[in-house]
């Protein structure tokens, strides 16, 4: 919870645009003139950009410099992000904040699914994991309530301390052992794995040392585990290029493109533009918020399921179900009269929450945790980079063409090829996607 801190608050900063753009874009606009369409949609997809780099930047430190002085790393680009909201003299400021925005998003996707799934007990890492997408959503819900309700120099002025405390909070905390042990700090190393396991260092007493005797075989085991892992040697293009990482990868790339292809983002930044294809009558900021709520609970469903289930069960169920609801969706549009729908303007709101609550249960909550759980010890830093990397030009590219599809081949159109996606996730996933719950990290 304490490092998550800094996942909701990059929600908080997704979430500050959509209100945020109504205002710079009005006679209003704090900056003067209104924001034109085009600097609107930079303002928009810079985040994307910087995400990108902020994956890369952050994957090739993670080994260099450590998890925690990461961690710290990651809240800076944020705190300058809502300085320069609040000092902002033209466009060019929120242009460079949300570049910055950006940075730290996509830092926060690759340093702490790591760092939490390197100090979490097998039994928990699940859940630990999933909690990711859940502050994302809440920020996300908070960020849109915050920007639309409070002035916009306000909001800055409170969200900029959230990194603060973000930094403050970590001082208290441990490298992982995994790293220490990588970089021959085997001291250090045990002293961390004996604060994540909450096992007693040693004492004075005979049934302290018998208790921290248990305690030390434990660390030798897991230490040998590790270092058979290969972490400590340097990491060649045959880490990379053999069979069984190739098999990985792959599977990481009809993931990622099942998840961002059949719609799991996309779909709920252009909620309130379906809502309208529908034809419904409901207040469409009213009814984002209430699919934002039934996203937030199909994450925690997921959260409390994923141990208990495990990742196969979940992302299968949830991809299946996603195609059907999108199915739906689909035939929402083409089947029923506009009387029909404007009579029964609950239907569409329905069938909306349903697939945001199917797709948060596996699509949208597991993605991290299976990846990093995927990918080898040796390559897991470098190698989620690239994932996340991969993933954000794919959020990128879905954000571009789904408004174009809607647009141009029509909203049944688009949901066909998102229940397409699904199926062709659920048949390659299920024949090949093993089932890494328990699965050691050290490997």
């Amino acid at each position: 919870m304490t490092v998550h801190i800094m996942t909701l608050t990059h929600g908080l900063a997704v979430g500050w645009l959509s209100p945020s753009l109504r205002l710079l874009g009005s006679e209003n606009s704090p900056l003067g003139p209104p924001l034109t369409i085009v600097q609107a949609s930079w303002v928009g997809s810079l985040i994307g950009l910087g995400s990108l780099s902020g994956n890369i930047i952050f994957g090739l430190l993670l080994d260099r410099i450590g998890r925690k002085m990461c961690m710290y790393i990651l809240a800076i680009p944020n705190m300058v992000y809502w300085i320069l909201i609040y000092t902002a003299q033209d466009v060019t400021y929120l242009y460079a904040g949300r570049f910055l925005a950006g940075m730290s998003g996509g830092g926060v996707y690759v340093v702490l699914p790591i760092f939490i799934a390197e100090i979490a007990d097998n039994d928990v890492r699940g859940a630990l994991s999933s909690m990711a997408m859940m502050y994302v959503s809440m920020g996300m819900m908070i960020g849109f309530a915050l920007a639309s309700y409070l002035s916009y120099y306000l909001m800055p002025c409170i969200i900029v301390a959230l990194p603060v405390i973000f930094m403050v909070s970590v001082i208290g905390l441990r490298e992982t052992p995994q790293y220490l042990l990588r970089h021959g700090r085997d001291g250090e190393a045990e002293r961390s794995y004996y604060f994540y396991k909450n096992l007693t260092p040693p004492a004075a007493t005979n049934m302290e040392v018998a208790h921290h005797d248990a305690a030390e075989m434990e660390f030798d085991t897991f230490r040998i585990q590790v270092l058979s892992g290969g972490v400590t040697q340097s990491i060649t293009w045959r880490d990379f290029f053999n069979v069984p990482t190739i098999k990985i990868f792959g599977l990481i790339f009809v993931l990622i493109i099942c998840n961002q292809l059949s719609g799991s983002f996309a779909i709920f930044n252009y909620t309130s533009h379906i809502f309208a294809e529908l034809g419904n009558k409901l207040d469409p900021n009213t009814c984002t918020i209430v699919v934002g709520a039934a996203q937030l609970f199909g994450i925690l469903c997921a959260v409390v399921l994923v141990d208990r289930l495990g990742r196969r069960v979940l992302l299968l169920t949830s991809m299946a179900g996603m195609g059907l609801g999108e199915l739906a969706i689909a035939l929402l549009k083409i089947c029923c009269t506009p009387e029909f729908l404007e009579e029964n303007g609950w239907l569409p709101l329905v069938v909306m929450c349903f697939v945001a609550v199917i797709a948060s249960v596996g699509v949208i909550a597991l993605i991290f945790i299976i990846i990093i759980e995927l990918l080898p010890a040796k390559i897991r830093s470098i190698g989620t980079s690239l994932s996340m990397a991969t993933f954000s030009a794919f959020i990128f590219i879905a954000l571009k063409i789904y408004p174009t599809m809607i647009y141009d081949e029509g909203l049944p159109a688009t949901m066909f090829m998102s229940s397409g996606m699904c199926l062709f996730g659920f048949i390659v996933l299920g024949l090949y996607l093993p089932e890494t719950k328990g699965r050691s990290m050290t490997h």
